[in-house]
Order: structure tokens, then sequence, then C-alpha cells
């Protein structure tokens, strides 16, 4: 079947199971004051950022295609975004962390489609194509930066949630949603602000998902690079925010030395962070998550490792130390005296798996019912299975045809005939099948003849344990896309007048058809019907002032009577700031 979107030599590496989070760009829902507000923040943006922003922002800019007066088209975006070897998919709000992170470790930003509003123009909770596009993009053209990105998508999307982890997210979302669409009731927007409360405060042990979500927010998100005492800013949540990117560099928000103590710092989406990292360079960055990706479960694997996948809900992978790879839902563990892990079970749909290619004939039609395997060592045999040359099999009769009983050091028991084994390339056999076969542990029944073949895992150890499949194509579904959609706003008649006369400011700017009876009459429509509409306003003393037409000045007082109102005191201010700015230049 073919992509619903653009495919390029980035995107059409993407699995397809990703395929499903990626959406149409709604360019022609973009309304002309969408438009402006665009326009507005990336000009604030880029006046105040290149002062106090890493050298990489303003240059990137440039390098990806994004333009101060439009809002990107993610087509143009991704012709400039190939040369540096990434690419952008339009994608619905928020999407759950897993596949988040799986679409940057193919180089692919996610890019939220929707626009702010005018009332979030500062900040936004939602993610939004100034977020995505005009915050992260722009950093990536630094190829040391760039990489840290990829590589951390690649270890992210391997990191294991807990069951919690899901409903915070689809709670985030709810929250976000409510919070950008103006026809939301406070009601809607109270209960969805006290079920994200509720759920940070009662979170419990914070899963590998929740830690490394931690470091992503306090670097990529929310991130300063460079000495304490003169950071300069390179998290996309600060440079996609005109209100939060002059706020961070205030005395009284602490600045913290980046660390991996940062894994274990939550964060709430809906107010400014208290504090902020300061990493000292971008190699930095790469050094903290290895630090952490070593206390993962994908490299420590053990007990932890399959708890963490019990307590997921999950479908998981845990791989054994001859290679096999088990993917599916974990809900049993046996562990020994010393806390090592014996037995395993998976209930539902698993697959078998080698060096990440499902193993012929141990896909999940062959083990629909689940999967369970002893681990360890026999007992009295200093010699692992897995370490058996063919001559040692036979001394210790595990063989094809020979009726065998297997007791491991853990106490299972494993007793039938012997049937077959598969081995991998290399020779080293990874599974032993049976039939007629009985496992047991204590008195415990773990497999009964009548269930079938018996396949047993070879392996001493777990010495891994991962979110998801060790072979893509060995599931269908591996995430689900949420069922709660952005809202479309729906515009008043009042509204959509409105919109007009900022399609008609808009293409006076960019056609100088200007003139001074046309910015008059718009300028009168907007003091009559829309006295609070601030932006509007501004934009035509913009056009006014660059062809010096006398009723400037009639705008200039309009706006400077508007600026008494505080909710626009500073976002007038800061427009009529930087149009001065602009003209001493001219």
């Amino acid at each position: 079947m073919d992509a619903h979107f653009e495919l390029n030599d980035v995107t059409k590496k993407l699995p397809k199971h990703l395929h499903k989070f990626v959406v149409q760009q709604p360019y022609d829902e973009y309304t002309a004051q969408n438009q402006a507000v665009w326009r507005y923040v990336m000009r604030m943006n880029v006046d105040y950022l290149s002062k106090v922003a890493h050298d990489s922002y303003v240059k990137g800019l440039k390098k990806t295609g994004i333009s101060i007066d439009k809002i990107p088209h993610m087509e143009g975006m991704n012709r400039i975004l190939k040369d540096i070897g990434w690419a952008a998919v339009s994608v619905d709000g928020f999407i759950p962390p897993n596949a988040f992170m799986e679409f940057q470790a193919y180089n692919v930003l996610v890019i939220a489609s929707d626009m702010r509003t005018i009332n979030h123009i500062e900040y936004t909770p939602a993610p939004d194509i100034i977020h995505e596009a005009a915050g992260h993009a722009p950093i990536i053209s630094n190829p040391e930066y760039a990489e840290y990105l990829r590589r951390f998508g690649e270890i992210g999307s391997k990191a294991i949630s807990s069951a919690k982890d899901y409903e915070m997210y689809e709670a985030i979302r709810l929250l976000s949603i409510l919070k950008e669409d103006p026809n939301s009731t406070e009601k809607e927007v109270e209960e969805a602000q006290a079920k994200v409360e509720y759920l940070q405060d009662n979170m419990g042990e914070l899963s590998e998902m929740a830690q490394i979500r931690n470091l992503h927010w306090w670097t990529v998100e929310y991130g300063l690079i460079g000495s304490l005492e003169a950071p300069k800013i390179y998290g996309a949540g600060l440079l996609s925010s005109i209100g939060e990117s002059a706020w961070c560099m205030k005395g009284e928000v602490k600045k913290v030395p980046y660390s991996i103590e940062a894994a274990n710092i939550n964060f709430d989406i809906t107010k400014p962070q208290p504090q902020l990292f300061v990493t000292p360079d971008f190699a930095h960055l790469s050094l903290v998550l290895e630090q952490f990706a070593n206390k993962m479960a994908i490299r420590k694997g053990g007990l932890k490792g399959i708890q963490k996948l019990m307590n997921s809900k999950n479908l998981g992978t845990i791989e054994l130390s001859t290679g096999i790879q088990i993917s599916g839902v974990f809900t049993n563990v046996i562990e020994d005296e010393n806390g090592k892990p014996i037995y395993f079970q998976t209930t539902g749909n698993t697959a078998l798996a080698n060096r990440d290619k499902e193993l012929i004939g141990h896909g999940v039609e062959n083990h629909s019912s689940g999967f369970g395997s002893p681990v360890g060592k026999l007992k009295g045999i200093n010699i692992a299975i897995e370490n058996m040359s063919p001559r040692d099999l036979e001394a210790y009769q595990i063989y094809e045809g020979k009726k065998i009983t297997l007791e491991f050091e853990g106490g299972v028991r494993v007793e039938g005939d012997v049937i077959t084994g598969t081995r991998d390339l290399r020779g080293k056999i990874l599974i032993i099948s049976f039939e007629n076969c009985t496992v047991t542990h204590g008195e415990t029944v773990l497999f009964k003849p009548e269930w079938g073949i018996y396949d047993m895992a070879v392996g001493k150890e777990v010495v891994s344990a991962y979110s998801g499949a060790a072979d893509i194509n060995s599931f269908e579904d591996t995430s689900k896309v949420s069922e709660t959609k952005t809202h479309k706003i729906k515009y008043s008649e009042n509204e959509k007048v409105l919109y007009n006369l900022y399609d008609h400011v808009r293409e006076m700017r960019s056609t100088n058809t200007a003139s001074q009876e046309k910015i008059k009459s718009i300028f009168n429509q907007v003091k009559i019907n829309f006295p609070l509409d601030w932006l509007l306003s501004l934009e035509l003393y913009e056009v006014a002032l660059q062809n010096n037409f006398a009723v400037q000045t009639d705008i200039l007082n309009y706006l400077l009577e508007l600026q008494k109102n505080k909710v626009y005191k500073k976002l007038i201010e800061n427009g009529l700031n930087l149009l001065q700015v602009n003209e001493l230049q001219l």
C-alpha cells in the first residue's frame, strides 16, 4: 500500500507501523491571523534569540528553509532538510513517547500540524508548528547535536514504560488540546488539569521512559548551553516561546549543571520551569545519555528487566545470552534465592528472533498462546548448554530422538522427547524442541504434554530487556493512535470577517500595493468591530510606517491606548520596539 505522505530518501526508511501517526499538514486551515501570529513570534524570536541562542539557531533557520514571514510547508522543509540527512512529518499533537523517539531514531522530526492561537502567542501547552519547526529544526543543522538527537531516539525508543505512563500521556494530550481550543469550557480544562496533577503526584517509581523523557525535556526542550553565568539557549521549548526565552535568562531561574541527576527531576508542562540545566557543550549531552543507557534494562537485562516489562503490561523483548530474543507481553517470572530469573512467561502472541530477525517457524502464529522457558545452567554440570559442542551434547544425551530430563540449577525440570534443535549461523544452539513434554518447578506445572510441542529457549542469563519487538515485522500494531483528536476550531462569522482583514493586510505587504485609503478603511473597521485585536492594528501600523502614511500617528495612538490593558501591554510594547529598530535600520 502506498504511503499517505510524501516519501523521500529519509522517510522511506520509516517502518510501516509509524506511518499511522503521520497526517497531512492542514495548510489550508491556517487562518490569516495564524500566519500573522507566526510572523510576530518569529520576528520577535529572531531579534531576541540572535543575542541569546546558540550560534546554530540563526544559521539553522536559513539551512532548514524556515521563513520568518509565513508558516512553512512540510514539503518545502523536507527538500532542504534532506541536505543534512533529516526529514519532517506532520502529526496530530502529542504522539506516544516510544513512537516519538522512534521517529527521531530514523532522523525524522515529528511536527505538530496545529498552529497556536493568538491567546497563546507567548507560550502554548500544546505542541504546535512554531515549537516543532522553528524550535527543533534549526538546531539539528549542528552535526554534533543532530547525532545526539538521533542517538537519543534510538535509545529512548527502547525505554520501558509503566502502565501509568500511558495514562499520563493520554491525560497530558487531552489537557493540551483543551487548553489550546478557545471553545473549551472552564470545567473541561479544570477537570483535565486535575487529572494530570493527580497522576503526577501518584506515578510511583519512575519508569525508564519517564526518566528518559525527563532527560529529553531538560535538554532537547528546555536546554541551556555554555557557562552557568552566561548560558545560551538551544532547547526547542525556549526557542519557540517569546515569553520563556526572555524569562529563563533571569537570575531567579536557577541554573544547574546538567548531569544524569536530571533524569529524576520531573516537569510540569503547564507551568514555567523553576530550574534549568546547563550543558557545557553538545558532547556532554551524549556522555550523559550513555551513562543513562548503561543503567537501562536494554544493557542490564536480569530479573529487573523482566519485572519492568511485566509492569509495563505492553509488548517487550528479552534477549538471552545465546542471542535468542523473545518478544511478547511478559506476565510471570520465577526467581531463585539470589534474585536471578530462572523461568519467564509471556501471555498471548509471542515471537522468537535472533539478531532482530524472526526465526522461521517461531512467529506469533506458532506461539499465539504465550511462551515460557527456563533460564540458567543445568544442575551439576559446569558447562552451559549454549557452550556445549556436538560431542558434549551427545555425552549428556541431549540429541534428537532421546527421552531426557533436564534439571536446572534453579529447580525447573524439563522432561520429554527431544525432536530437534535450532541453531544460529555460528552453530550456537538457540532452541531445543520437545514432544510429550512436562515442565515443572516444585509442585507447579508450567507445561503439559497435551499442550503440544514445547520449544525451550537456550540461555544461561537474560542479558537485555527493552520495549517493543525484536523484529518490527513480527507484530502488526505495536502502538496505537490516540482516540483523543485535536479539536478543529470553529470560527464565528465575525471571526471570519476579522481574518479576511488580516488577509488584506498580508496581501498589501507582500505585493507592495498598500494605500492610505485601504489602511484607513481597515483600521476603522478594527476600531469599531474588533476593538481588542491588537495584532492586526500592529500590522497596519507597520505598513503605514514603512510607507510613511500620515495615518500611522492615529494607529500608534490607538496601540498606546490598547497597551494600557496589561494583557496586551508587553506584546504591543515588544512589537513597537521591533518596528522602531527596523525603522532605524532602514
